[in-house]
């Protein structure tokens, strides 16, 4: 193999010259690209990045105020049905679970015993009307023969005193009549109220004592229906201003809070203080039209106290809490932020009253803050809209 010739010396020189004036040029271009970065002046040119937020603007509204309490729901009225005489029950006219109106036949007991009382009666009256008659007759006569001495004065007053004993004992048959008829409408049980029917407590054919504790079975009503609730004992006062303006109004929850259930009005106030929990008891009342309430389930009441009117509210994630109270970011037309310490009324439902620090078109951050400092530059979603 043929060995390569080495290059000219002129072709040398040019190659090396080339790469001195590259290797200079690199290193002059990094020095100068290091003390730029590094240089205050220069770094001042550039300008920060802008930090993304969210946020809402202060408005004025009328705010409701609610107080929230625990309760549970109770039936308006619940009636255990039990039967008034002793006999065997001879038909049972509901189903399990039926809704019932007052009046509603449910059971039957054998009437045949107390319709025999009854007749019996009837006939004691009737036989002693018949009595009676014959006996004012018999002063009808007495009476004609003492007038012509022929009767004694006291065979007439026997008599009298016989017509009287009579109408005494047709009075006591009048009143065993009623006696009779109440006992034989014992035997037809029905609703007392308008409601539900719960679980059958007794079946058909069997015999029935007026001393049964257990009953036949158990009506609720539910339309309406009622809540028991408690608040704590320092909303007294608040609540019985309420109660002085008007109806106050209840709004049932479902037991995490976030679903409307139905719409009711306080109807009592307890009349003692629980000092063991220092809670106050409540009873309200709900049309409960739908049926979403049933007795026994666990709601959260919303109790409307009062509207404040007319006040500044901001969203409650704007509020941030410091050694110094409350506090916002609030966005300057410059688009950079500057903190400032609110004065806080009422906080709930997501929006806070603010009564002093931010006035209605105020833009405030509702979300970053975690990255925020006074001066900080920001860009809200709605200015990137708008750009």
């Amino acid at each position: 193999m043929a060995s390569e010739k080495p290059l000219p010396t002129h072709l040398r020189g040019a190659l090396l010259a080339g790469t001195v004036i590259v290797a200079v040029a690199i290193g002059g271009y990094a020095g100068w690209h290091y003390r730029w970065s590094n240089n205050p002046s220069t770094m001042a040119l550039a300008p920060a990045a802008a930090v993304p937020v969210a946020s809402a603007t202060a408005q004025r509204a009328d705010v409701p105020i609610y107080l929230t309490g625990l309760g549970t729901v109770q039936a308006f009225n619940t009636v255990t049905i039990r039967t008034q005489v002793d006999g065997q029950l001879f038909r049972v006219a509901f189903t399990e679970g039926q809704e019932v109106k007052t009046g509603d036949l449910l059971a039957q007991i054998d009437p045949r015993t107390y319709q025999a009382a009854l007749d019996q009666a009837i006939a004691r009256k009737a036989q002693d009307e018949a009595n009676l008659a014959n006996a004012k007759l018999n002063l009808q006569r007495y009476s004609a023969l003492a007038l012509e001495d022929f009767a004694t004065q006291q065979q007439l007053d026997t008599q009298r005193a016989l017509v009287a004993q009579i109408e005494a004992q047709i009075q006591i048959d009048q009143a065993a009549i009623v006696a009779a008829q109440t006992q034989l409408g014992y035997t037809t049980i029905t609703s007392p109220l308008d409601g539900r029917t719960g679980i059958r407590l007794v079946d058909q054919g069997n015999i029935v004592h007026s001393t049964d504790t257990n009953g036949l079975a158990v009506i609720t009503q539910l339309r309406p229906i009622s809540v028991v609730f408690t608040l704590p004992e320092g909303r007294l006062t608040t609540i019985q201003s309420a109660m002085a303006s008007g109806p106050v109004r209840l709004f049932a929850m479902n037991r995490d809070g976030d679903r409307p259930l139905a719409e009711g009005i306080l109807a009592v106030l307890d009349n003692e203080i629980d000092q063991a929990t220092g809670t106050l008891r409540f009873k309200g009342t709900f049309p409960n039209d739908d049926g979403a309430l049933w007795p026994g389930l666990f709601v959260r009441i919303r109790l409307l106290a009062h509207t404040e009117r007319n006040v500044v509210t901001m969203p409650s994630t704007a509020l941030q809490h410091g050694p110094g109270g409350y506090y916002a970011y609030i966005i300057k037309p410059d688009d950079t932020v500057e903190m400032r310490p609110l004065k806080v009324g009422h906080i709930g439902d997501g929006l806070s009253i603010i009564e002093a620090g931010i006035a209605v078109g105020d833009e405030v951050v509702t979300a970053g803050q975690s990255r925020l400092e006074p001066g900080t530059r920001v860009e809200t979603a709605s200015a990137n809209a708008s750009r």
